[in-house]
C-alpha cells in the first residue's frame, strides 16, 4: 500500500446531515474546531446539509457560515432523509477527502486526526467501528446485531458490522459514490459496495449531546428492508424455494388423501384441518407477494427517474441549476 505525499496543503470537507440539529450544532461546531486547528498541515471545508429542519437549524448554519468563511451549507428544498442529504453533500463538496458525520457528537470529532493519519498511509476508507453504544437499548443493540448478522449472510457483497456513516472517504471513493444515483439507498452497503482499501478504528460510541434521536424503530425497520433488498435478491430466492416445498408437501399430502380413500373409503371428513392448510397456505402467499411487491415498487421508483433531491439555496444564494452530481470519476 503507498503511502500519500502532500506537496502542498490539501482541503479536507466535514460533511454533516442535519435535521433538527439547533440545540447541538453550535457545540459541534467549537468542538470541532477545537480538534481540526490541531492539524494545520490540512485546510478544511465544513459543510452542513439542512434536510428540512422544523426548527431553527438553518439560522444556525447561516451564522456559522457569517463568522467562519470554512463554513458552507446546502440548504435542501425540503426534507428528504438523511441517506439523500448525504450524497448531497458530497455533490456539493470540494475536499480530496471527507469525513462524514452526525451533528449530535455521537461521532467523536477527536478521532478526526487518526482518520487522517490512515489515510495518509494509503487507505481510502477509514471508518470507525463502534466497540460500544452508550445510550441504546439492549433490543436497539440486539436487533442491530442480528440484521448485521443476517445481511452478512444473504448479501453478496462483504458487509461491515458495527459500521456506520462516520468515516474518511478519499477523492475516488466520494467520485464513485456520484456515480450511484438509485433513490432508496442504504449507504452503508453502497461503502461496502464500492470497494478500494478499508481501514476500521475502534470506539465507544457516545449518548447524544443535546436534543432528540430522529430514529425509532418504526424508521430503523424500514432502513432494514432497503438494507436487504438493496443488496440482495435472496427473499426472492426464499420464496421460490419455499413454494416448491409446499407444492411437493401438497403433492404428498394429496397422493396420502388419494390411497387413504382407495383403501379405508371416504369416512374422514377434515374440514377443520383442510381449512387451516388453506389459511396458512393462503398466508404465506400474501407474504411473499408483499416481499415481490417490495421489489416492483422499487422498480417503480426507479424508474421515474425524478432528481434524489432539490436544493433551494447553497449559502445562501438561490440554486437555479440542479446538480446532476456525476462528476469525472478520475478527477
Amino acid at each position: 500500500m503507498k503511502e500519500k505525499t502532500h506537496l502542498g496543503k490539501q482541503l479536507l470537507s466535514i460533511l454533516v446531515p442535519c435535521y433538527n440539529e439547533e440545540a447541538v450544532l453550535p457545540a459541534f461546531y467549537q468542538r470541532t474546531s477545537q480538534v481540526i486547528a490541531d492539524i494545520p498541515r490540512y485546510d478544511f471545508q465544513f459543510i452542513f446539509v439542512n434536510d428540512g429542519s422544523k426548527d431553527h437549524t438553518l439560522d444556525v448554519m447561516r451564522e456559522l457560515r457569517e463568522k467562519d468563511s470554512r463554513v458552507s451549507y446546502v440548504n435542501l428544498s425540503r426534507n428528504f432523509g438523511k441517506e439523500i442529504a448525504m450524497i448531497a453533500g458530497i455533490d456539493y463538496l470540494t475536499g480530496d477527502a471527507a469525513i462524514i458525520m452526525d451533528a449530535d457528537l455521537q461521532d467523536p470529532p477527536e478521532l478526526i486526526p487518526e482518520m487522517i493519519y490512515w489515510w495518509e498511509k494509503g487507505y481510502q476508507d477509514v471508518s470507525a467501528k463502534r466497540r460500544s453504544r452508550a445510550g441504546e437499548s439492549f433490543f436497539k443493540k440486539w436487533s442491530s446485531h442480528a440484521f448485521y448478522t443476517l445481511l452478512q449472510k444473504v448479501s453478496d457483497v462483504p458487509m461491515q458490522r458495527d459500521v456506520g456513516d462516520f468515516r474518511l472517504l478519499d477523492r475516488q471513493c466520494l467520485n464513485a459514490l456520484r456515480l450511484m444515483r438509485e433513490s432508496q439507498r442504504y449507504t452503508k452497503g453502497l461503502f461496502s459496495w464500492i470497494g478500494f482499501e478499508k481501514k476500521e478504528i475502534l470506539f465507544d460510541r457516545d449518548a447524544r449531546a443535546a436534543g432528540k434521536t430522529k430514529w425509532n424503530y418504526w424508521k430503523l425497520f424500514n432502513l432494514a428492508i432497503e438494507g436487504i433488498t438493496s443488496f440482495t435478491i435472496a427473499p426472492l430466492r426464499t420464496s421460490a424455494f419455499v413454494g416448491c416445498i409446499l407444492a411437493l408437501i401438497s403433492i404428498l399430502y394429496m397422493l396420502f388423501i388419494v390411497i387413504r380413500t382407495i383403501i379405508y373409503g371416504d369416512d374422514v371428513p377434515g374440514y377443520p384441518s383442510l381449512i387451516s392448510i388453506v389459511l396458512f397456505i393462503g398466508g404465506i402467499q400474501l407474504f411473499f407477494l408483499g416481499v415481490i411487491g417490495e421489489y416492483l415498487g422499487r422498480i417503480f421508483n426507479e424508474s421515474k427517474s425524478r432528481p434524489l433531491y432539490l436544493v433551494q439555496d447553497f449559502n445562501g444564494e438561490r440554486v437555479m441549476e440542479q446538480k446532476k452530481g456525476i462528476q469525472d470519476y478520475d478527477r
